[in-house]
């Protein structure tokens, strides 16, 4: 199902849409292709990926004179949903910026709203509703290291209470200044590294870990994931 984004805000003012965030899923140097490739993680045991999907909200651009604009967005990524990847326009004012800002996860106002519609549908399947509230991050998979029945394994990372909130700030900033203008469309494509949801600063070992899906769990994971995005390109 396609992501659909959640614009709130401007109330008085109306810009076309753009900025486009793309998404490119890989495993270390790799492309992410789902249950076809194997791949190693850094304790050197083999894996291959059957799920990968997660939130980015509240999305930001900072200018340069230091004034940011904030419109209120939620995004689901989703590598088997391919227009998740590639088609996730917004609208901002037109200026000059240096970076941009969002949380990996859902913010708690609307992880206690209960289920949303759009990207936080619950037909998305990223919605606790014993724990009423938003896993942010999927991911799945089969490890021959794995003691799950299958060899399985999965990580559903999410929780937003001290002390395990698993809500991750990450700020990318730009090489240069970019001007952004209603009057063209900026592409910026964000490289998203899974193989870092693995390691660094914690060693996610299949043998020991294949099953991470309660939110008192899930600061290991997600103290890992908050370095997997860099900017490929902008153009």
């Amino acid at each position: 199902m396609g992501s659909l984004l959640i614009l709130i805000g401007f109330p008085f003012m109306v810009f076309s849409q753009n900025v486009n965030l793309r998404f490119q899923n890989k495993v270390g140097d790799l492309p992410l292709i789902i249950d076809s490739v194997n791949y190693k993680n850094e304790l050197n045991q083999d894996f291959t990926i059957s799920k990968f999907k997660f939130y980015i909200s509240n999305v930001s651009f900072k200018n340069t004179n230091g004034t940011t604009t904030v419109p209120s967005t939620s995004f689901l990524i989703d590598q088997e949903d391919s227009l998740s990847l590639s088609t996730n326009s917004i609208s901002i004012p037109s200026g000059i910026y240096s970076s941009i800002e969002f949380i990996l996860g859902v913010d708690s106002l609307h992880n206690v709203s209960g289920a949303q519609p759009g990207a936080l549908d619950v037909v998305n399947a990223m919605f606790w509703t014993w724990n009423s509230g938003y896993i942010f991050m999927k991911l799945e998979g089969n490890s021959s290291f794995s003691n799950s029945p299958g060899h399985f394994f999965e990580y559903h990372i999410g929780g937003f209470k001290e002390p395990y909130n698993a809500i991750r700030k990450i700020k990318l900033t730009f090489d240069q200044p970019v001007e952004i203008s209603k009057h063209k469309l900026t592409d910026i494509l964000i490289n998203v590294n899974v193989l870092e949801i693995l390691q660094h600063p914690n060693s996610i070992d299949f043998s020991k870990n294949s099953s991470i899906v309660e939110p008192f769990q899930s600061n290991i994971v997600s103290d890992n994931y908050e370095d997997i995005f860099s900017i490929i390109n902008i153009k």
